[in-house]
């Protein structure tokens, strides 16, 4: 009986929250914004590109931004930047693929900030090469910076937002994370690490209770950056980081769980769950992912 009763209870709340979630997707997203003016926000590889954009709308929006890179020079041109427009930054020179570098910095940043309470752990690398050109020692540092960071950077941050019983963490992942691409083996597993990642620690976190600490995934096409500088699409543009930005703050400022953009890939993303693999594979050859990555300019 209680069984019957726990299955009609499931299958109630499922098709609350669907209706929810059709409701809310007619509401301008502007409506729903949660207030941040409040926030510490901290922003991995802040010094350049798009992780700079992302601070300088949170400036705007009246947070208290901290930027973490291993370019000191970009970081302090960041923070220029945003002190002109009235912002208040906080920059450190952090190497988020060192454990030790990481937890030093998040405890000065503890002291002479505050705690943070919105965590993106944004920092990445690229190589962009075939498989059999890959340097071992390449691979574990891009391992190192895209995916066992945001474990490090999580253990430090995450503990102050589990007593004040609220947060937000953000992983800027990649569109790689969710359907692979030919000549990013190395990037392309770590993106779909850090997918699952966050997807796993949302799970743990809310059935420990914490549902007030929010999860966001962003999985951006590639994007008009240093990382991604001279790819090619001969069918999707190449995406506006500036676009992109913008739909990551309006993503976080709706505790959005995950973010495709643009948001053509939803349907792409779908199709894969239950297409056979040989239309996929033209699909994909319509769309000439194995031709992006050879105008790529080396870094």
């Amino acid at each position: 009986m209680m069984t019957l009763w726990n299955f009609a209870l499931t299958l109630f709340r499922a098709l609350f929250y669907w209706v929810e979630a059709i409701f809310l997707f007619f509401i301008p997203r502007r409506f729903r914004f949660k207030d941040v003016s409040n926030d510490i926000v901290l922003i991995t590889g802040g010094g350049n590109g798009f992780g700079q954009m992302l601070a300088m709308r949170f400036t705007q929006l009246g947070s208290t931004v901290v930027l973490w890179d291993i370019d000191e020079s970009n970081l302090l041109k960041t923070k220029n930047a945003i002190r002109k427009f009235g912002g208040l930054c906080y920059c450190y020179t952090c190497d988020v693929s060192n454990r030790s570098n990481v937890y030093s910095t998040a405890k000065k940043v503890k002291e002479e900030v505050g705690d943070v309470t919105i965590l993106i752990n944004n920092a990445g690398i690229v190589f962009g090469k075939p498989f059999f050109e890959l340097d071992d020692e390449n691979i574990v540092k891009i391992f190192n910076v895209n995916t066992l960071s945001h474990f490090w950077t999580c253990k430090a941050f995450m503990p102050s937002m589990r007593e004040k019983g609220r947060g937000h963490i953000v992983s800027v992942a990649s569109l790689a994370g969710l359907t692979a691409s030919p000549n990013l083996t190395d990037y392309s597993a770590t993106k779909f690490a850090s997918v699952g990642f966050q997807e796993s620690l949302w799970l743990e976190t809310y059935f420990n209770n914490y549902e007030n600490i929010n999860f966001t995934t962003v999985c951006p096409f590639y994007m008009n950056t240093a990382l991604f500088s001279g790819v090619s699409s001969e069918i999707i543009g190449i995406l506006d980081p500036e676009y992109a930005a913008e739909e990551v703050i309006k993503a976080i400022l709706t505790n959005q769980n995950i973010v495709i953009v643009p948001r053509f890939f939803y349907i792409l993303y779908a199709l894969k769950s239950f297409l056979p693999s040989k239309t996929l594979l033209a699909l994909y050859d319509f769309f000439g992912v194995q031709r992006m990555m050879a105008s790529r300019k080396n870094q």
